[in-house]
């Protein structure tokens, strides 16, 4: 119904205001299609060119506020903003239209466009409950029937004709009864007779099939408990009963009653309403379960449904039951206000606008129907503007001549009313500018403008902005300045300077050089954004300020890499004689220009001086003849800028009387200088040599004493022990004596004597030792002399030295006078020697000392004077004797030893002289610190 009313009205609106409306056009797209999915091309099906929706800014305008469809102005073609959901938008209403308008401007215009949504099986029956039971009596007869709700499904069509299947068949079977509205009963019949005693409970399965494709399905389970002796169900007066009510009708109020008898007696006959529903059925309305009255629980409302439709069961004590239908329908009550959506609107209109000018459009909607839907709408009085109406549509217009000088803006309110009783209004406020005519140029604060600019500038830096102002408003007032094109020393401006469009902000593209370019001038425009535009002009004039960039140059003398000028000074000359005069030039200007002679370097000082202006090169004092021939002098001329900068030239002055004595110095300037161009080579040279010298003898003498120390490791860690003193045992004459054998020692002293090897043999090839560097055996050596000392019986077996042999005095080892004869100490001629006390031991000096003497006399002896100075002679020391404070090592030599010879009588012999101990290479070494110490 209110779909044929919505038709209705909108055929009228096409019939009475054909000079807006030109057309409609329908389109059909099913539902659920993705965002910016096509629905139709609107150019083509409306004949509307593309250039047209641009120019009248072509939109779509949705009367709910709800856009499900867009125009893209560039395609002409109508995109979905959304995913439609047609349950969600129709419900079950058919067909499911969107009605939407294309507005264009300039001139106004609208079209009517359609989208009709079509259904797609996107939704599956579901059942109102999870499970139904079911109480029946076994007494139930066959051919009884049990209601069962029907499942919803929310699509329409076919999609939504649901199909049903009950399993299993053994007791029931399903059947299905059309109504006269349409709808279909689907109703459990008893087939065949329960028995309590074979089956208390029952459990079927109820499947609900649309009609969609694909096909969707729902189920339910249906349990069913087995009564005793209720044989008559309840039975209603009505099969459909009727009623209406008031959309504004408070809660609680009971809108209808349904009633039903059960023939049975007892608690058989007590009967309880129950409500299946469907939809929002059940949370607006709610029946009495005793008295089957039923009342509204929640609030109706007329715009979003007018009917509805409840299926009232009533089943009995016994479980028996019956069903019927009641139809409520809702009654429109004036409780909407009429909603105003502002369509289009000009913000802004020009003073020039002649009357009929369309300002603003606007959609008035009421929800209600009837005589509460129609509307009419006024504007205030005593204003340029009038508002006609058509349809649901409002045009504000310009009623008369508008002058913005008399009033710039207009707030219009709108007033919608409807006929309802009481009458229900909205209102909306318009605000309207009046526009200006671009009648204004735009105006410079000053007629000329002067700015100065430091050479040497970065470019892009900015110079300073011209300012302009334009009497008319927004977008005729708005000043862009223009820089006007013109030439600078045959070149465009343009590469000179820039000018923002927008703020007037002037900036130098390049960077200015005073000595080229000292001021220039130029004109910006300034033009307004008016249709057509306005302009005037500046002339702005830019001064370049010095910058001390530049050096002073030197003009004279002139600086030649080739030859060598030289300034000729007599030995006459007297205080104050002009030598030369350094002239020097500045392009900078002003304070950087002025420029300062200093005599930076001379060979005598005291000679020449510079003026400070001028650059004159004078003589202080008077020439002589001890002042050099070649003087060189070095002139620094410097600006007097900030900061100053400097430029040095050297002057070569000869004092001599005559050429010859110049040309004699002359080759010496070039040698000079060549040797001072390399001289600074030689000497990084030198020193690169030096320091690879250098390192070479550090890793050198790194190695050399690495390799000596990881040589000698072993023998400091041997720990020879130092083999006590012994006093000497003397020999006898002859070959009988207790010494047969003859001994031979070698003294080794040598700067590396812990290396010596110690060897020691014996007549006979006995006990014949020889140790290598890491004395392995010189240990046991000494260990077994030591038990050959502590043992007695060895001892005896070893007689007394001769008592005829003698050793002379000086020659005795230990101190002086330390030990006397046997006989001199008063023993007769039968005491054996040997047998009396023992001499005292001597100092280390003197061991050292008697051992080098006797050592050096035995080998000289024998080679020259025979077996006299044989050792057999001397003091019988122990072998690889470790003398303190040296490294001397005694070691026995088997191949000095020979047979021991028989000594002559005794006679007094005379002192023996003890030769100098021959030089060895340790003895060769010049004593240090400590030997001296």
């Amino acid at each position: 119904m209110a779909s044929s009313e919505i038709w209705q009205a909108a055929a009228c609106f096409m019939i009475m205001f054909q000079c807006l409306v030109r057309g409609q056009i329908s389109y059909s797209i099913p539902e659920e299609m993705a965002k910016g999915s096509i629905v139709g091309n609107i150019s083509q099906g409306l004949g509307l060119d593309l250039k047209r929706l641009k120019s009248g800014k072509a939109r779509i305008f949705a009367g709910d506020n709800t856009e499900f469809v867009g125009l893209n102005n560039e395609r002409g073609i109508l995109l979905t903003e959304e995913k439609i959901d047609r349950e969600a938008l129709c419900a079950k209403t058919t067909p499911c239209a969107l009605h939407v308008q294309l507005i264009l401007e300039n001139p106004f215009e609208w079209y009517d466009v359609t989208v009709e949504i079509t259904d797609i099986n996107d939704n599956a029956p579901s059942f109102p409950k999870g499970e139904i039971t079911f109480e029946i009596s076994e007494s139930a007869i066959t051919g009884a029937r049990f209601m069962l709700e029907n499942a919803i499904d929310l699509d329409v069509g076919s999609n939504c004709h649901l199909s049903y299947s009950l399993q299993p068949t053994d007791n029931f079977v399903l059947s299905l009864q059309s109504q006269t509205d349409g709808d279909r009963n689907m109703e459990m019949v008893l087939q065949k007779t329960l028995d309590r005693e074979n089956k208390k409970q029952l459990s079927l399965l109820l499947t609900a099939m649309d009609g969609g494709e694909p096909q969707l399905t729902s189920t339910v389970r249906i349990h069913v408990t087995v009564l005793d002796n209720n044989d008559n169900p309840p039975v209603f007066n009505h099969r459909v009963y009727k009623a209406t009510f008031a959309e504004n009708t408070p809660k609680d109020t009971v809108i209808t009653s349904v009633s039903a008898s059960d023939a049975d007696e007892g608690s058989n006959a007590i009967i309880t309403y129950y409500m299946s529903g469907t939809g929002d059925v059940n949370d607006l309305f709610m029946v009495d379960a005793r008295s089957g009255e039923i009342s509204l629980k929640g609030s109706a409302d007329f715009e979003k449904a007018s009917r509805y439709q409840i299926n009232i069961q009533a089943r009995d004590q016994g479980g028996l039951s019956d069903s019927c239908k009641v139809i409520i329908d809702l009654t429109d009550m004036n409780d909407n206000k009429p909603m105003i959506s502002i369509v289009s609107m000009s913000n802004s209109i020009s003073e020039e606008s002649r009357p009929g000018i369309v300002v603003a459009m606007l959609n008035v909607n009421d929800l209600d129907s009837g005589l509460n839907g129609q509307v009419h709408c006024h504007i205030n009085d005593n204003i340029p503007f009038a508002i006609a109406s058509s349809s649901s549509f409002f045009s504000l217009q310009t009623e008369q001549e508008l002058d913005r000088e008399r009033e710039s803006e207009y707030n219009i309110s709108v007033i919608c009313t409807d006929e309802g009783v009481p009458a229900l209004s909205s209102s909306v406020s318009l605000r309207v500018q009046i526009s200006d005519v671009n009648d204004n140029a735009p105006v410079f604060e000053k007629t000329i403008y002067e700015a100065c600019v430091v050479e040497n500038n970065a470019p892009g830096v900015s110079i300073f902005s011209v300012k302009a102002s334009d009497a008319d408003w927004n977008q005729n007032a708005r000043v862009y300045y223009i820089l006007e094109d013109s030439t600078v020393n045959g070149v465009s401006v343009s590469s000179y300077v820039s000018v923002q469009p927008d703020s007037g902000l002037v900036t130098a593209i390049r960077s200015f050089d005073y000595e080229t370019l000292k001021h220039f001038q130029f004109r910006v425009k300034a033009q307004d954004g008016g249709s057509p535009p306005l302009s005037s002009n500046v002339t702005v004039k830019i001064t370049i300020q010095d910058q001390n960039d530049n050096a002073p140059q030197v003009l004279y003398p002139v600086q030649t890499g080739g030859s060598v000028v030289a300034e000729i000074v007599p030995r006459a000359a007297d205080v104050g004689y002009l030598v030369t005069k350094v002239v020097a030039v500045d392009v900078d200007s002003g304070q950087n220009a002025w420029l300062s002679y200093k005599l930076q370097k001379a060979t005598d000082r005291a000679l020449f001086e510079v003026g400070l202006q001028n650059g004159e090169i004078r003589t202080v004092r008077q020439v002589t003849d001890k002042d050099a021939v070649k003087q060189k002098l070095t002139v620094v001329v410097e600006d007097n800028g900030q900061p100053s900068r400097s430029a040095v030239v050297s002057i070569n002055v000869a004092v001599a009387d005559s050429f010859p004595e110049v040309l004699s110095e002359f080759t010496d300037f070039t040698h000079e200088k060549q040797y001072n161009d390399n001289l600074t080579f030689y000497l990084v040279l030198a020193l690169a040599a030096v320091s690879f010298l250098f390192i070479t003898c550090v890793v050198v003498i790194i190695s050399v004493k690495i390799y000596r120390w990881r040589q000698s490791r072993f023998v400091y860690q041997s720990n020879l022990p130092v083999i006590p003193y012994y006093p000497p045992h003397y020999a006898d004459t002859g070959v009988t004596g207790t010494l047969p054998h003859g001994y031979n020692y070698e003294v080794c002293m040598t700067t590396d004597s812990r290396k010596s090897d110690c060897k020691f043999s014996t007549l006979g090839g006995q006990s014949v030792l020889v140790v290598d560097p890491s004395f392995t055996e010189t240990m046991q050596r000494a260990m077994k002399e030591n038990n050959f000392l502590e043992d007695p019986e060895l001892q005896e077996m070893q007689k007394p030295p001769n008592s005829d042999w003698r050793f002379p005095p000086n020659q005795r080892p230990g101190p002086s006078g330390a030990g006397v004869r046997p006989d001199e100490a008063g023993a007769g001629p039968g005491v054996i020697a040997g047998t009396g006390p023992w001499p005292n031991p001597p100092t280390e000096a003197e061991q050292l000392q008697a051992l080098m003497a006797a050592a050096n006399e035995a080998s000289e002896a024998t080679a020259t004077l025979g077996p006299r100075y044989n050792l057999q002679y001397g003091p019988e020391y122990r072998q690889n004797v470790y003398i303190p404070g040296s490294t001397a090592t005694l070691t026995a030599n088997p191949q000095q030893q020979v047979p021991q010879q028989a000594l002559p009588p005794p006679q007094a012999l005379p002192p023996a002289e003890v030769p100098k101990a021959a030089q060895t290479p340790a003895s060769k070494k010049k004593p240090t610190k400590k030997d001296k110490k």
